[in-house]
């Protein structure tokens, strides 16, 4: 008779606004009677410290609730990627296990799962010479016109990303100038080095898109109401930090970053950052969407999601 390999993970992931933390944090209460559970981040900016309001980060009771790994870990001047989080996650994940406990992957950067499960070895590290002609030449033809020069020699890569989606897109760019070889290569060769894991993923999407917008709306009054303009007025005020850092590209940081040196008003802020998280969310939506393996939970269905999610889970570690 043939025995159910154990589990490596379990993921967590869905759009912005969909319900993660909560759902995350039952589950993992929900998996005391089996060891307990503890959390590892996967989410390209709570890696920051000093970051807090913006980027919805777990309250400390959260927090306290459930060990959580790779929240707070950086200053916002430096940057940390993918590959960074897979290197990270791995041993995290050997060192849950070894203490008895599953390991729960929980977030919306899909790149971060991406290269955990099927690597991405290799890649060059910034360059940046490169990165500045880039971004020389975005100014003069636009992000558009970039992300039709990456369609010409990245095609995959191109598909995947919206025109305006800079940071990527650059990347993309800098890694095709400096190797001559696509960024697409490099993650196709990688698959072949990778952890052979077994993690089930389990993703909270909604049927109805306006209900997401409106709690990215939602969210977004609280986090304004919470203060996070003063939070990003403190970002600026430190004097090391610029717009075209990773962790001030953030969405909504970048908004207000620019808001505040254009002096533009609240509400205009308000606006373009609701408008670049609900972008966020359909990027976040289609990149879901290429991962059939996927469990999905309707965040937005009539049952509830959270028991939904803890279902799926148990199920996933019944022996």
């Amino acid at each position: 008779m043939m025995t159910q390999r154990p589990l490596d993970a379990i993921a967590l992931v869905g759009p912005t606004a969909s319900g993660k933390t909560a759902a995350a944090l039952a589950l993992a209460e929900s998996l005391q009677g089996r060891g307990g559970a503890e959390i590892i981040s996967m989410d390209s900016a709570l890696v920051y410290r000093g970051m807090d309001i913006g980027t919805a980060k777990p309250s400390r009771l959260e927090l306290d609730r459930v060990p959580h790994h790779l929240i707070d870990i950086l200053d916002p001047l430096h940057s940390y990627s993918a590959a960074d989080f897979a290197r990270e996650a791995t041993p995290l994940i050997a060192d849950i296990q070894a203490r008895g406990k599953t390991p729960l992957l929980v977030g919306g950067t899909m790149l971060y799962l991406k290269a955990l499960l099927e690597g991405l070895n290799d890649i060059p590290s910034a360059n940046p010479g490169i990165r500045s002609q880039i971004q020389q030449q975005a100014q003069e033809l636009g992000w558009p016109a970039m992300h039709a020069l990456l369609a010409q020699v990245d095609a995959t890569a191109a598909a995947r990303l919206a025109p305006g989606d800079s940071q990527r897109i650059g990347r993309a760019l800098e890694v095709w100038m400096a190797t001559g070889q696509t960024l697409t290569s490099f993650h196709q060769s990688a698959k072949s080095h990778t952890t052979d894991w077994h993690i089930p993923i389990i993703s909270l999407e909604p049927h109805d898109r306006a209900w997401l917008h409106g709690r990215i709306a939602q969210r977004f009054d609280q986090m304004m109401a919470a203060g996070f303009m003063d939070e990003v007025r403190r970002l600026r005020q430190r004097g090391d930090l610029n717009p075209d850092l990773p962790s001030m590209r953030c969405v909504g940081y970048r908004q207000a970053w620019e808001g505040l040196e254009a002096g533009w008003p609240d509400h205009q802020v308000r606006e373009l950052g609701i408008f670049a998280t609900r972008q966020l969310a359909k990027r976040q939506i289609t990149w879901l969407r290429s991962m059939p393996q996927r469990q999905v939970v309707a965040a937005d269905g009539p049952q509830d999601p959270i028991a939904c999610v803890v279902a799926l889970a148990q199920g996933y570690l019944r022996p």
